[in-house]
């Protein structure tokens, strides 16, 4: 696996509906139905693996190494909720992400539901998967 040529400014916009396995209830993480801070996570992190998806060889992949995320706003069942990442930063295989995620209900305006900051690493995936013995 060689460094990776990872440009600065890639982006990607993902969109979800929350349902009821997103909530809060269902993944552990409080007992409302409303988006769950770990789902949110999660979504966050697909969006930036979507962003850099077209620049990794075949043999790699990335991995995270650390999250800071502020979940701002509740999203109730039946949002759509857009979640944008854009890479900030690239030092060698590291790759800093700003998140942010919207959501949607009927026909209202936009609500800022979380912002923060993602870091990955770009790794060998057999190599890495080997270490773990």
């Amino acid at each position: 696996m060689s460094t990776p040529q990872l440009p600065a400014g890639a982006e990607a916009r993902l969109t979800f509906t929350v349902s009821d396995d997103d909530t809060a209830a269902a993944v552990g993480s409080g007992d409302l139905a409303v988006l769950g801070t770990p789902r949110l996570l999660a979504w966050c992190e697909a969006a930036t693996c979507a962003a850099i998806a077209d620049h990794l060889d075949a043999a790699s992949t990335s991995v995270g190494t650390r999250v800071a995320l502020e979940h701002r706003a509740a999203s109730p069942v039946g949002a759509v909720v857009d979640v944008h990442a854009t890479l900030v930063h690239v030092d060698g295989r590291l790759a800093r992400f700003s998140v942010a995620a919207e959501h949607r209900v009927g026909d209202g305006p936009p609500v800022l539901v979380g912002t923060g900051e993602v870091t990955r690493v770009v790794v060998d995936a057999e190599r890495f998967l080997a270490r773990l013995g």
